[in-house]
């Protein structure tokens, strides 16, 4: 009974590539799509910025319109004085995200054979999306506890201590539901377009990929909103009431 159970539970779904390093075992797939994604945002960071012109060309537009974008979904959750040094991270979190998501729906990964499993989009992984999800909540602590102190922990007694409890199960739910939101909609995504590819291999994929990039780039923004609004929360005036 004993075998038997362990080998059930030894059982996994799929076929992963890992690296052993140490005793540890990296996710392969993940990091090296992880890499190509980093690669590619860095490499247009650079082309579209290394000769800024006084009447932007197209591409210096296209860079100027991104950034505009995020700068408006920072400052609308996070305010007009103390956005600007939270942008970097809220733009980040929004291009890496969105990168990821349409690694996976635009490249057509099974075409690259592995030793074992396949290359995927990285947010499709929930370790990636809940590592995403706890770097918002080291970042919203810090906001909270370098803007008022000690008096951030405050507000979990507000408007009553009786609340002290909920207050609490909140920090916990924030990024269990900002990661299970993304790794379930990329995850459901992917499958949904692999098996209409299995079933009608060239038509009726296309339009369920397009109706895919749309859902991932919402999924992108949903989850740099809810992080900068975290953000913007903590940094309220708790201390000073």
């Amino acid at each position: 009974m004993f075998k038997q159970s362990t080998f059930l539970s030894s059982v996994e779904v799929g076929k992963h590539l890992y690296w052993e390093i140490g005793n540890y075992s990296i996710h392969g797939q993940v990091f090296i799509v992880s890499w190509m994604v980093i690669a590619v945002l860095v490499a247009l960071s650079f082309i579209g910025t290394r000769s800024l012109q006084r009447v932007p060309g197209k591409l210096q537009n296209f860079m100027e319109f991104i950034l505009e974008f995020l700068q408006d979904i920072a400052k609308n959750q996070i305010g007009e004085h103390e956005y600007r040094s939270w942008l970097p991270y809220i733009a980040t979190i929004f291009l890496f995200i969105l990168g990821s998501n349409w690694a996976g729906a635009l490249i057509p990964w099974k075409l690259i054979s592995l030793t074992e499993g396949e290359l995927a989009a990285p947010t499709n992984d929930i370790n990636t999306t809940v590592a995403l999800s706890l770097l918002t909540s080291l970042a919203y602590f810090y906001a909270g506890l370098s803007k008022n102190g000690l008096g951030y922990f405050s507000r979990y007694i507000e408007p009553t201590p009786v609340l002290l409890p909920i207050n609490i199960l909140e920090d916990f739910t924030k990024p269990l539901s900002l990661s299970f939101r993304l790794f379930g909609n990329i995850l459901a995504d992917e499958l949904v377009v692999s098996v209409f590819t299995l079933l009608v291999p060239i038509i009726v994929p296309l339009p369920v990929m397009i109706l895919g990039l749309f859902a991932s780039s919402i999924q992108a923004l949903i989850f740099s909103t809810l992080s900068a609004a975290y953000i913007g929360e903590a940094l309220e005036g708790h201390g000073e009431h």
